[in-house]
């Protein structure tokens, strides 16, 4: 508890966790489960890549999605990449993709020899729109990405049609909306492709890893081959450029691990998630944003808005947090197009929505090392912020004269 602002770890006191309580997700399921899969792999002959482990991982999560193919590999980073190459359109330049993804979006597009083109967001999904991305699409763009934002979904339905106005390929980046469905469907089977992700801080975890998935037959063949060095069929017959970017036996034993909890795990994340949505009724400078109560959602995030009202700078608010071991994160800031980069860039000419909001969110911890009894004492140290944030004020603002 925090009786005055010398109690607060910034100003020497003692900090609310002695361990940090993060954003990610970090799910770990019973070791015994895990090991109960990484057995097979031991007494199997292929330990390393598109083995019987992969393959019923494969079609676990191609079940799960409701598509036809799931393909593994060994990043989300490269199961996007590998999308991105061979989805665009040839000697075309440019993907369209929003301002507000993942930080390295657009390095993946660079990777691919493609031009990232920014777009707009919209204010209240933080997603991109069929309008926004219209505004960046002309005779260079090979691609359309759909990002969908770190809750609920990007506009599905109108960048769908907007990519059969223009005859471009759409590939959705779903890493953050993998147990959610649109219109009573699990997403993963929209575009001509979709991504995930198994890294440690994602919905299911991997440890490391991600896939794609996808109903046309033609096109999970050519990631496959892609993703195998270039090979096709047995191996023997060499058809095109490709990547050593296949998926480990270890690797899918951890995620089916995960995925045989999931149903428990997005309980727990929903009860995190109530739990902050009831201290954060109370805070109304703090603004949560809800997931849809229709539809399937993973609940894996926590991010608010700092309305004006809120006394205290995002960036303050996020320096007092984290001296108190709460690992509370920006949401992507800076925005792509204002972040420096080695490759070229293209941007649409109003990105006002998307550089108003990326001063305002704040992601607050959650996941599997947060308990409900964490985010209570969090919830006071907020309130106490709050209630103090003059005296708080002024006591940065002489720290940093």
């Amino acid at each position: 508890m925090k009786h005055s602002i010398n109690d607060l770890a910034l100003f020497g006191g003692r900090p609310a966790f002695d361990s940090v309580r993060p954003i990610s997700n970090l799910l770990r399921p019973d070791i015994e489960r895990f090991l109960n899969y990484t057995e097979s792999i031991y007494h199997s002959n292929q330990s390393y890549c598109d083995g019987g482990l992969v393959q019923q991982m494969e079609g676990r999560f191609a079940q799960l999605h409701g598509t036809k193919h799931c393909i593994s590999f060994c990043s989300g980073f490269m199961a996007l990449m590998v999308a991105m190459h061979v989805c665009a359109l040839p000697g075309k330049t440019e993907v369209v993709m929003p301002s507000l993804p993942y930080r390295r979006m657009g390095d993946i597009a660079a990777w691919t020899g493609l031009i990232p083109h920014f777009c707009d967001v919209d204010k209240v999904s933080l997603g991109m729109t069929s309008e926004s991305a219209a505004k960046a699409v002309n005779e260079n763009t090979a691609l359309i990405l759909g990002v969908h934002p770190i809750t609920n979904l990007c506009d599905i339905d109108g960048l769908e049609a907007l990519s059969q106005e223009y005859n471009i390929p759409l590939v959705f980046d779903a890493v953050e909306a993998a147990y959610a469905e649109h219109n009573g469907k699990m997403v993963g089977s929209y575009g001509k492709a979709e991504g995930f992700s198994f890294h440690a801080s994602k919905l299911l975890n991997g440890f490391e890893g991600g896939y794609l998935t996808t109903n046309d037959g033609f096109l999970a063949e050519e990631l496959r081959c892609v993703r195998n060095f270039g090979f096709a069929g047995n191996n023997s017959n060499m058809v095109r450029i490709g990547l050593n970017a296949n998926l480990s036996e270890l690797h899918a034993a951890m995620a089916m691990a995960c995925l045989d909890i999931l149903p428990e795990h997005i309980e727990q994340n929903r009860a995190r998630h109530n739990a902050w949505q009831k201290i954060l009724a109370e805070l109304p400078s703090l603004t949560l944003l809800l997931y849809s109560d229709t539809e399937r959602r993973g609940y894996k995030n926590v991010l608010v808005r700092c309305e004006d009202s809120w006394p205290l700078s995002r960036d303050n608010t996020l320096r007092i947090l984290h001296a108190e071991n709460m690992l509370a994160r920006p949401l992507y800031n800076p925005p792509l197009h204002q972040s420096s980069r080695e490759f070229s860039t293209a941007c649409s000419s109003d990105m006002s929505v998307t550089e108003e909001v990326t001063m305002k969110y704040i992601l607050l911890p959650s996941g599997e090392f947060v308990s409900v009894e964490d985010i209570s004492i969090m919830g006071s140290v907020l309130s106490f912020l709050h209630q103090n944030a003059v005296e708080i004020n002024s006591r940065i603002e002489r720290q940093n004269r």
